[in-house]
């Protein structure tokens, strides 16, 4: 499967794309808690919410937009939600964090469960397990890994005191990772299943 150019530059994706995945992960509480957005870890679970109502939705937008668009957009969701969060407040832009918040079923489903079906149907019946468990092993595994080891680095870059952080530097970060996955596959990846 990796021997096809846009299957590669898929799985290449997938795993850059858990990069700016495990900024979220690692410090969209801590961030919340700092900004003193009041019940934080409440908020945050309105991300899957967000997840089940948009995996509901999948399958009719699926049918319209086809792989490479759903991608796409979930690339976008990512770089819209961290460039939100690096603006928002607990202020007159608290809009800006919910809306980061919310965007989370964009972002996992429209990239994340596209990516799997795309993988099973790139695979088929015979492979597909197989293919599931190396993305899986990719994405979450060396991808994440990856993700937090530099997310760690830039947090501790942008740290002002012994609680306090510089997030609009630190939220950049990430979205602009996610701008560069986005260009680089809308560039490259056709939505052809042929080994040629």
């Amino acid at each position: 499967m990796l021997k096809n150019p846009s299957y590669l530059i898929f799985f290449l994706a997938s795993v850059a794309i858990c990069i700016p995945l495990a900024f979220y992960y690692s410090f969209a509480n801590t961030f919340l808690n700092e900004l003193g957005v009041n019940a934080a870890a409440s908020k945050q679970s309105l991300g899957q919410v967000s997840e089940v109502i948009f995996m509901l939705l999948m399958p009719l937008i699926f049918v319209r937009w086809g792989v490479k668009r759903m991608l796409l957009v979930g690339m976008a969701a990512w770089i819209l939600r961290y460039v939100f969060f690096a603006y928002g407040d607990n202020g007159a832009n608290a809009w800006m964090l919910l809306v980061g918040i919310l965007l989370h079923g964009i972002c996992y489903d429209f990239f994340f469960v596209t990516g799997q079906i795309y993988t099973d149907t790139f695979a088929g019946e015979k492979f597909k397990s197989a293919a599931q468990g190396l993305i899986t092993l990719a994405t979450y595994g060396v991808g994440m890994l990856i993700g937090y080891s530099i997310s760690g680095v830039v947090a501790d870059a942008y740290k002002t005191g012994d609680a306090t952080h510089n997030w609009l530097n630190i939220w950049l970060v990430p979205a602009a990772i996610a701008g560069v996955v986005l260009l680089v596959f809308a560039l490259m990846f056709k939505d052809k299943k042929t080994n040629a």
